[in-house]
């Protein structure tokens, strides 16, 4: 692969592309389009923005990631979780009016994506592999019952504010008497029938005769007719009068291009979130990625991801939008009505592009609560508290750092959240490699096997000590090591041989070196000679570069067995349990 097409996946997919696949691609986008346009505006107004800011999002962002990234099925955009993160970035700074607001926005972007890019030209994708699975899932279940929560005060009719769940609550509770009832009966039926669209329009459209493809395609057209449906009985009722929220005016037109703003002290006030932003939706975007493309025997490039992310989002920022990633709702709806080239998301960019331009005219009486019900019944398809039970069972660690990002995630904000999630990830990865498993194990009867001597019945010899490292040998385990093996030789007279099975062990560093050193020290001062066996062969080659193997007591053995027969004296072995 040549270097220019590596950066430019475009130059790879083009060249298949044919007739069956613009099909394809076409009527994806024509389903997504119906899609996120109300899910565009719902989500600028949960980041707290214009409406029009979500459909300008939605545009140049995908006309960059159909250039640079690798996925054929993800659709990037706003979702959810970033658009919460956007809010809670932005709220913390001290901005007078909606264009300052607008303009941090946009700044968030900008650095996101620079951050993103970045990392992908220095292929550093291997980062996001120290975010825990288990600790995201918790932060975004956390996140979606913020947000869900977030919105009832659209639906309710109400002013409530608050960055944490008892916030929210709070707020909720004070304002309940001024409840708007024409609102209330709005965002209910919204809601109501959403949830129904999800799981019964399709059938029942089937019932009818419609065929599956037809049938699904209206089914994911619901939340246009909810907007449809409520934009003329706002309008019809004049509901405003009545205390009914709506969207209003909403510009018509292209988005503006534009430079963001380069002010020192909006940077450095965003670049922490940026970078949480830019993690999260990252992991987010390439765990969807790398799940469709596995369905179709294909495959994606991370770090070719970081630059499909990170230039989707300098593409957002320099067409009047905000932080975007790739959703999972409308991947999968991408992929099932049958994308096969980023091309789809290129026309879902036209498709948008013409509703700017020719709709919005059209959304000025559109209920707000309309809104707030389409992200409620998104984002609840996001919370999964069964990863409690589910970790608490596997692992209790896990679970720990899944109910702590949780709960600080719903009592002290999306920030904090997120910071204790990577925090806890780190220190989760830290805590089980500096204390790894160590076995002593012994021979199988009958084979040249080596198992652990406490399961199963295996030949030892009194005289030899075998221990199976499971782990790299790093700073952060290597006293460890030492002080697991003076614990186990100590005072055990018969002992004249230790070796150390080395299998598992893919990297020796520096200070485990130096540990080592000091071990076969320590053992050749009380009369015992250390040995190593399976080494692989790149840990060999970075020994050989070392004085240890030419100061070793012992030898290196090619196979454990090779050792065992080496080191036992001409007598029986005894059996152990």
């Amino acid at each position: 692969m040549s270097p220019i097409a590596r950066y430019f996946p475009i130059l790879q997919w083009s060249k298949e592309y044919n007739k069956e696949a613009l099909t394809s691609d076409l009527v994806a986008a024509v389903i997504v389009t119906i899609m996120l346009i109300p899910q565009s505006l719902a989500y600028a107004l949960l980041a707290g923005l214009p409406a029009e800011m979500g459909l300008y999002a939605s545009i140049l962002p995908l006309v960059a990631y159909a250039i640079f990234g690798t996925s054929r099925a993800l659709a990037v955009g706003p979702v959810a979780v970033i658009s919460l993160m956007t809010a809670a970035a932005v709220g913390n700074l001290a901005l007078q009016g909606t264009a300052e607001y607008a303009a941090a926005a946009i700044a968030l972007a900008f650095i996101s994506g620079l951050m993103l890019t970045v990392m992908g030209l220095f292929r550093l994708g291997f980062l996001a592999n120290f975010l825990s699975h288990p600790v995201i899932a918790g932060f975004i279940t956390a996140s979606g019952v913020l947000i869900a929560t977030s919105q009832l005060k659209h639906i309710l009719g109400v002013d409530a504010r608050g960055h944490n769940l008892i916030d929210l609550i709070g707020s909720l509770i004070a304002h309940l008497p001024e409840t708007n009832l024409a609102t209330l009966a709005i965002g209910t039926t919204a809601t109501a029938f959403l949830f129904w669209v999800r799981k019964g329009l399709k059938p029942a459209l089937m019932s009818l005769g419609l065929k599956a493809r037809l049938a699904d395609i209206l089914a994911k057209a619901g939340p246009v007719a909810a907007v449809a449906a409520t934009t003329l009985v706002a309008w019809g009722f004049n509901l405003s009068d009545a205390g009914v929220r709506i969207v209003g005016d909403v510009p018509k037109g292209l988005p503006p291009f534009a430079l963001p703003s380069f002010s020192a002290d909006i940077w450095s006030s965003l670049f922490v979130s940026a970078l949480l932003i830019s993690i999260i939706g990252f992991v987010e975007s390439v765990s969807v990625a790398q799940t469709l493309a596995a369905k179709k025997r294909q495959r994606i490039v991370p770090n070719q991801e970081l630059i499909g992310l990170g230039t989707s989002n300098i593409a957002a920022a320099i067409s009047g939008g905000y932080p975007v990633t790739g959703g999972f709702a409308r991947s999968v709806v991408n992929f099932d009505a049958g994308a096969e080239t980023p091309a789809a998301g290129a026309f879902t960019a036209i498709g948008i592009a013409l509703a700017a331009l020719l709709l919005t005219p059209l959304l000025f009486f559109l209920p707000k609560a309309t809104l707030a019900a389409t992200i409620i019944v998104a984002v609840l398809s996001l919370v999964d508290f069964s990863i409690l039970p589910k970790t608490w069972n596997y692992s209790k660690v896990d679970f720990m750092a899944v109910a702590a990002t949780i709960f600080l995630t719903l009592g002290f904000g999306v920030e904090v959240g997120v910071s204790a999630g990577v925090l806890l990830s780190l220190g989760l990865f830290l805590y089980k490699t500096s204390r790894p498993h160590v076995a002593e194990v012994g021979l199988v009867p009958g084979t040249q096997h080596f198992r652990n001597i406490l399961r199963h019945k295996v030949e030892t010899h009194p005289s030899i000590v075998t221990l199976r490292i499971d782990e790299s040998l790093y700073f952060a385990n290597a006293r460890f090591l030492e002080d697991y093996l003076y614990d186990r030789v100590v005072c055990d007279e018969p002992i004249k041989n230790v070796v150390l099975m080395c299998s598992a062990v893919n990297e020796i560093d520096m200070s485990a070196l130096e540990s080592l050193e000091e071990i076969n020290r320590r053992l050749d001062e009380m009369g015992i000679s250390l040995h190593l066996s399976e080494v692989k062969g790149p840990v060999m080659d970075r020994l050989q570069r070392s004085h240890f193997l030419e100061d070793l007591t012992g030898r290196v053995y090619l196979s454990q067995y090779d050792a065992m027969k080496a080191l036992t004296p001409k007598t029986s072995p005894a059996s152990a349990a």
